[in-house]
C-alpha cells in the first residue's frame, strides 16, 4: 500500500506538501504536524446506495423520538433522541460530561434497550466506581475501554444496541492512519466511521470532544459540520450549576437550554431555574433589575446587576459578565445622550447573575435600568420586571414572546412589568403592565427623576 507524506495543519486541517511555519489556510503559528495517510482511504464511500428519487415521491414519515430519560437533554435535543444522530458534547475538563452521558446511558438502559459506553480514557473499573456513586448500574449498560476505532466499529455491528456512546473522540484512532490519535485526520476518519454507523445502523451515537484553552472544540471545524447535534456543557467547575446549551441542531431548535446541579450523587435537574436564580436576590438595593429573558421555548428571570463609580483613571472602564459588551456601551451612550446621565467619567460592571448568558435584544431596558439605578443610587420598584429592546434614539421596541415572558414573573411574584407600550399586552391583564416609549419614561417609572 502506497503512503504519502503531508503536512496538516492541527487548526483547520490545511494540507501542505512541506512544512510551513504559519498555516497559509488559518494563519496560526507551528500548528502543521507531519502525517501519512493511505492513499487507498481517501476513496468515497457513500452510505445508503440508493438512486436518486423526485422529492414528490419521497415518502416520510414522523419523526421518532424517545427520552433519554433527562428531562433537560431531552429539551435541549429538541425533544428527545433521534435514530441515527449523531450527538457531540464539548465542555471543559471536569464540567460533568462523563457523568451526565453515564446517567443518560443508564436510563435509557433501562427503559430502552442495551447502551454501549465506550472509554478511550478510563478503564472499566473507574467507569464503575463511578457508575455505583451516582447509582447508574444497569445490566443493560456495557463498558468497553478501548481505542482502536476499528474493534469499536465491529463490536457494534456484531451486537444490537439501543444508544453508543464514546468518550472521547480525541483518544480514538484508526490503524490505518499512521498520525496520532486527536490530529485532523484521525479525528475527520473516526467521525466519518461513526457517521456511517449512526446513519446506517439508527443507533444514536453520544460524542465527547475536548475543548481548547479558548473554549472552542478541539480539531477541526468539520467535526461539528459532520454531526448532527452539537451540545456544549458550561459552567464553572467550583460551582455547583451546570448549563447544557445548544448550537447546532438538525432535529429541533438552537435557542434551547437545560440547566443542572453537580451534587455528590450526580448531577440532578433543576426544573424550575427562575427560582434558582432568584432566591437569594436582596430587595430595595440599588443597581439591580429584573429581566424576563427567553431562552428557546423556556422562560427565565435573571437578575442584573450593575455597579457605576467614580473612575480614578483618565479612562473610565466597562467590565461585562454574562452580556455583551459592546451591548453595554451602547446602552451607556444612550442613557448619556437620551436620559441626561454624565457616565463618560464613571466605571461601569454589569453582570448577570447565576453564570447564565443573555445575547438576546429583551435584556436592553433591564440593563439600562440597573445602571441607572446605580448611578442615581435609587433601588427600582419592588417586584418589578423589565423588558424591551433599546435603540440608538431612545425608543423601547417590543419583542417576542410577551406572553411567556409575564406569565413566567407572575408566577414568581411579580406584581408590575415595565415595557413597550403595546394595547393587546395591556389587555392580557396576566400583571400591571406600563407602556413606555423611550428608556427616558422607563427611568422615571421605575426610579424617579
Amino acid at each position: 500500500m502506497r503512503n504519502k507524506t503531508t503536512y496538516t495543519c492541527q487548526s483547520c486541517g490545511h494540507k501542505s506538501a512541506r512544512w510551513l511555519g504559519k498555516c497559509p489556510g488559518c494563519g496560526q503559528w507551528n500548528t502543521l504536524v507531519e502525517e501519512r495517510a493511505a492513499i487507498e482511504n481517501n476513496k468515497v464511500r457513500g452510505i445508503s446506495g440508493q438512486a436518486p428519487v423526485p422529492v414528490t415521491e419521497v415518502v416520510t414519515t414522523e419523526e421518532e423520538r424517545y427520552s433519554t430519560g433527562l428531562q433537560e437533554l431531552d429539551r435541549v435535543l429538541g425533544g428527545g433522541l433521534v435514530p441515527g444522530s449523531l450527538v457531540l458534547v464539548g465542555g471543559d475538563p471536569g464540567i460533568g460530561k462523563s457523568t451526565l452521558l453515564l446517567q443518560a446511558a443508564s436510563a435509557i438502559a433501562g427503559g430502552i434497550g442495551k447502551v454501549l459506553y465506550v472509554s478511550g480514557e478510563e478503564s472499566v473499573r473507574q467507569i464503575k466506581m463511578r457508575a455505583q456513586r451516582i447509582g447508574t448500574l444497569h445490566s443493560n449498560l456495557f463498558l468497553m475501554a478501548e481505542t482502536d476505532m476499528s474493534v469499536v466499529e465491529r463490536f457494534i455491528k456484531e451486537n444490537v444496541f439501543s444508544a453508543v456512546i464514546l468518550d472521547s473522540i480525541q483518544t480514538v484512532y484508526h490503524p490505518e492512519l499512521s498520525s496520532a490519535p486527536g490530529s485532523v485526520s484521525q479525528v475527520r476518519e473516526c467521525t466519518g466511521m461513526l457517521m456511517k454507523l449512526a446513519k446506517g445502523s439508527g443507533v444514536p451515537i453520544f460524542v465527547v470532544g475536548h475543548v481548547t484553552k479558548e473554549g472552542a472544540l478541539a480539531g477541526p471545524r468539520v467535526l461539528e459540520h459532520m454531526v448532527d447535534t452539537v451540545l456544549y456543557f458550561e459552567g464553572d467547575r467550583h460551582q455547583a450549576y451546570r448549563i447544557l446549551r445548544t448550537v447546532k441542531n438538525r432535529f429541533g431548535s438552537t435557542n434551547e437550554l437545560g440547566i443542572f446541579e453537580m451534587r455528590g450523587v450526580g448531577l440532578v435537574e433543576v426544573l424550575n431555574p427562575s427560582e434558582l436564580f432568584m432566591n437569594q436576590r436582596a430587595h430595595s438595593i440599588a443597581g439591580s433589575s429584573i429581566v424576563s429573558s427567553l431562552e428557546g421555548t423556556r422562560p427565565l428571570l435573571v437578575e442584573i446587576q450593575a455597579l457605576v463609580c467614580p473612575s480614578g483613571f483618565g479612562t473610565p472602564r466597562r467590565m461585562t459578565t454574562g452580556v455583551d459588551y459592546n451591548r453595554v456601551a451602547l446602552i451607556m451612550a444612550v442613557l448619556e445622550r437620551r436620559v441626561g446621565l454624565r457616565l463618560s467619567s464613571y466605571d461601569a460592571y454589569v453582570s448577570a447573575v447565576g453564570g447564565v448568558k443573555l445575547d438576546e435584544p429583551a435584556a436592553d431596558l433591564a440593563i439600562a435600568l440597573a445602571i441607572s439605578s446605580s448611578f442615581k443610587e435609587q433601588p427600582v420598584l419592588d417586584r418589578l420586571v423589565l423588558l424591551g429592546e433599546v435603540g440608538l434614539t431612545g425608543e423601547v421596541r417590543t419583542v417576542a414572546g410577551m406572553e411567556k415572558r409575564l406569565q413566567e414573573a407572575a408566577k414568581l411574584g411579580f406584581k408590575m412589568c415595565i415595557g413597550p407600550k403595546d394595547k393587546q399586552i395591556q389587555a392580557m391583564g396576566i400583571i400591571d403592565y406600563i407602556g413606555v416609549q423611550s428608556i427616558h419614561e422607563a427611568v422615571e417609572a421605575a426610579i424617579g427623576r
